[in-house]
């Protein structure tokens, strides 16, 4: 199973808005097949696989990241290509959120006489997949919040100079974590005060062939400038406001530009909660949130902040340099949002910090 994870990775920038996924054939202790799903609407891992296996697939044991699909699709049911190549046994990593699914697939093998198994190595398998996991579980996507920081906690000078708190070696990694996601998500402070692209630029990649990730801009008044670098890149861009203006959405009019009016919330910006709603409705598994205090901080508050990726750099900015939160609701230390820190590690000269926030029994 660890190959087949392996091989399931291959798929992390390409495969959206379906799962990645591997597969292994294994034949008396050999493997005879192997394949990951390669990009949405092409044949799925299992089949792969089994094209390699060829004949050898009789009787042997295929090992799959996620339990074979059982429905028509863009592609014919996994299922049904196992059962007619007359595997021996199949073990899924886990099993398949989609409700179209959900243990269909591997019902359709047991009621076909093959030996069925699920659960191994699962926790790593739905570490490829949190946001397709999520979205089919809870209707919302993943959604991960990048922040720079310095060792002070600062992310910005008070004018709202930022370029640049981290190396470069960590600014590499920051495209790794938006080339795998569906959506970049920022707020128009931020476009107003740093022009920033929000592409995913991966070196050792064609940038023709790497799936630009949908930029969505939440802009309440839609302020956002005609000329701003956003919109002049490739790919989609989504602009979400709580106003509706024909003279400004005709300005921002182009291919590959949309806008949606969606509630605004108390605060006279647009719902965090209606937002992720929405952009789950467009098949957006993971969002990746690069954002001012006040936004990242608003989705922090409203629990929509499923991981956080801090990276610290080793100098001081000073107090009167802005922070990573605006959160103006914790008066009391026992108001404090505790995480847990899943990872540390050195990415070139600077420190990458993984966490969650911790549930209410950890933070008791």
């Amino acid at each position: 199973m660890a190959r087949a994870l392996r091989l399931a990775a291959r798929g992390l920038f390409t495969t959206d808005p379906n799962p990645r996924v591997g597969c292994v054939v294994v034949s008396d202790g050999k493997i005879v097949g192997e394949g990951w799903h390669e990009r949405a609407g092409s044949p799925h891992a299992e089949v792969h696989a089994l094209q390699r296996a060829g004949s050898a697939a009789a009787g042997a044991t295929a090992y799959v990241t996620l339990e074979p699909c059982s429905h028509h699709g863009r592609t014919p049911p996994c299922a049904d290509a196992l059962i007619a190549s007359r595997v021996g046994r199949v073990v899924a990593a886990m099993q398949d959120p989609n409700p179209q699914v959900a243990g269909k697939g591997l019902q359709a093998l047991r009621d076909a006489g093959i030996d069925v198994a699920a659960g191994l190595l699962e926790q790593e398998a739905l570490s490829l997949n949190p946001g397709f996991a999520q979205r089919m579980r809870l209707g919302r996507p993943w959604v991960r919040c990048k922040l720079a920081m310095s060792l002070d906690g600062r992310t910005a000078k008070a004018s709202g100079e930022s370029k640049w708190i981290t190396g470069p070696a960590a600014r590499e990694d920051v495209h790794r974590l938006r080339a795998r996601s569906s959506a970049v998500m920022t707020g128009i402070g931020t476009v107003l005060a740093d022009d920033p692209s929000l592409t995913a630029r991966l070196e050792g990649h064609d940038a023709g062939a790497l799936l630009q990730p949908l930029r969505v801009v939440l802009d309440s008044s839609l302020q956002l400038p005609p000329g701003a670098g956003l919109l002049q890149q490739p790919g989609e861009t989504l602009v979400v406001t709580g106003v509706e203006d024909p003279a400004r959405e005709a300005a921002l009019a182009r291919p590959g530009v949309s806008v949606v009016t969606l509630p605004l919330g108390d605060d006279g910006r647009p719902d965090p909660r209606s937002v992720l709603q929405y952009l789950a409705r467009l098949e957006v598994n993971e969002v990746h949130l690069e954002a001012g205090a006040r936004l990242s901080g608003a989705m922090l508050e409203a629990g929509l902040v499923d991981e956080l990726v801090i990276y610290m750099a080793p100098h001081l900015m000073g107090d009167a340099a802005r922070g990573l939160f605006h959160l103006p609701g914790l008066d009391r230390v026992a108001q404090r949002i505790r995480l847990e820190v899943r990872d540390i590690r050195a990415v070139g000269g600077d420190w990458r910090i993984t966490a969650a926030v911790a549930s209410q029994d950890e933070a008791g």
